[in-house]
This record gives structure tokens, C-alpha cells and sequence, in this order.
């Protein structure tokens, strides 16, 4: 069933007790502004909604830090000296021209 808001206002125990059974739509001038469900079936939409939810950047940093600390990871980065500096070299370059 729809509802208008003053309609869903007026038989508010209405709207809810129907819930149970179905969606109740609620509209604003011809508009759909929200629809009141059960319950479980809001918690359904919830749990779906955070397994769908992407994972973010942050999310994934995080498990990475719990993963290092409980596992007492050391990453090794090779000293600078032990790698190519183009930089470095564009600079001795220039200093034995000028």
C-alpha cells in the first residue's frame, strides 16, 4: 500500500502493523520519500549491505597492520647506496663539467 505523509501520519500503527507484511511506500507530492519495513527485513539489508560494501584503502591498511603485528613482520629496504641515484649522478656530473 502507499501512503501519503499525512495520511502515513494520521495511521502511523497502521502503517507500521502493515509493514509486516509488505513495504509501505510513503510519498510527497507524487514523490516516493521513503518506505517503512519490517524490521527483519532490515536487519537482512544491513548484513547484505556490509558484505556488499567495497573494502577502502583505509580498511586494508588496517588489516595490514593487525597482520605485521601479529605476525612480527620486518620489511627490509636495501640501503640507497646499494641502488642507482640518476639524480645523484646528474649532480657529479655537472659538478666535474663546471
Amino acid at each position: 500500500m502507499t501512503w501519503n505523509i499525512a495520511q502515513a501520519k494520521q495511521r502511523f500503527s497502521e502503517v507500521v502493523r502493515l509493514s509486516a507484511q509488505e513495504p509501505q511506500a510513503i510519498y510527497n507530492r507524487g514523490e516516493r520519500v521513503a518506505v517503512l519495513i519490517d524490521a527483519k527485513e532490515f536487519a537482512a539489508y544491513e548484513a547484505w549491505r556490509k558484505q556488499a560494501a567495497p573494502i577502502t584503502l583505509g580498511a586494508e591498511f588496517a588489516e595490514l597492520r593487525r597482520v605485521v603485528a601479529e605476525t612480527d613482520y620486518q620489511l627490509e629496504i636495501p640501503l640507497r647506496q646499494d641502488r642507482a641515484n640518476a639524480f645523484a649522478d646528474l649532480l657529479e656530473g655537472e659538478a666535474h663539467a663546471g
